[in-house]
């Protein structure tokens, strides 16, 4: 039986790779915060083992299998997603950003104590900064956020150990991701739930073009990339699709049947925003990704678990 070891399981992309990898044949420790009220629900899925720990406790992870009954198998791959502070002003936090670097490195020694041999760790588009054409493997990174330095400096860190440790390592820079269980401060959760209640709605000029990807599609790339990857190679995980970002909101508004105006500008812009994100994939289709979702599937799926989730 293959193994899997996924940490940041209970959020929109750890909750899709758990479902992927079982599918793939994969018996999967799923890592969750030790306060986490999603824990119960990944504990009653079939070939999924849950591992209360939170993340500055990366260090104690052997002893805290033992301590919760679990066996020291031998595992292959390990999935680290798990971040402080990823949204909002935190971002920003520079003692918060070097914990989650710190984290990123304890998750390391955490892979190679559970007998792991391909560390995959979860990037992002905020490493690049702005950047006016495709994004691919090979772009400049000019991140202009402390989590997008932390990103880029956890990227280089970690493959640096990986490699000191005889690991293979693969860092996926994920640009933008939507689906189920993610986070309710996302456009896109937003603009879901808002326009479900009919509500008033607020949103920049929305003229940015822009990648969006299902979680599953995200998640299956990202599984792909650790199984037949190259050591040492960085996969940036979107969809190649750009569209303006207006038109999203407005298939979501149609979704919904949202019957108020839109709230096109009444925001502003960030100082920092971002205008134009769409990755380059050409690295992806060599190991094999097609992506199965559209944008209109995904989202159809992702406002049918908000109905269930709140009817």
């Amino acid at each position: 039986m293959k193994t899997a070891v996924i940490t940041g399981a209970t959020g929109a992309i750890g909750r899709a790779l758990i479902n992927i990898c079982i599918n793939a044949g994969y018996e999967v420790l799923a890592v969750v915060h030790r306060n986490s009220s999603r824990a119960d629900e990944l504990g009653a899925i079939s070939h999924c083992t849950v591992l209360k720990l939170d993340l500055n406790e990366y260090e104690h992870a052997v002893e805290a299998l033992k301590k919760q009954k679990i066996e020291l198998d031998n595992y292959e791959l390990f999935f680290h997603l798990a971040w402080m502070s990823s949204f909002g002003k935190e971002r920003e936090n520079v003692q918060l950003q070097l914990e989650n670097i710190q984290a990123s490195l304890a998750a390391v020694h955490f892979a190679n104590a559970l007998g792991c041999r391909t560390f995959i760790g979860a990037g992002s588009q905020a490493e690049y900064g702005r950047v006016q054409g495709k994004i691919g493997p090979d772009t400049p990174a000019y991140p202009e956020t402390g989590y997008g330095i932390a990103k880029l400096s956890a990227g280089h860190f970690t493959r640096l150990l990986c490699e000191q440790m005889h690991l293979r390592h693969i860092w996926c820079r994920i640009l933008s991701v939507y689906g189920p269980y993610d986070r309710e401060q996302t456009l896109i959760s937003t603009a879901v739930r808002q326009m479900l209640l009919n509500e008033d709605t607020a949103f920049t000029p929305c003229d940015q073009m822009w990648d969006y990807i299902y979680a599953d599609d995200a998640a299956k790339a990202i599984l792909l990339a650790a199984e037949k990857g190259e050591t040492g190679k960085t996969y940036v995980i979107g969809s190649g699709i750009v569209r303006p970002l207006k038109e999203y909101i407005e298939m979501i508004a149609e979704l919904t049947n949202y019957s108020k105006p839109i709230g096109f500008g009444k925001r502003g812009y960030n100082d920092k925003q971002v205008m134009y994100l769409k990755a380059d994939i050409v690295a992806l289709q060599a190991i094999g990704f097609t992506q199965k979702f559209t944008f209109r599937e995904g989202i159809s799926r992702t406002i049918a678990w908000m109905k269930h989730l709140n009817p």
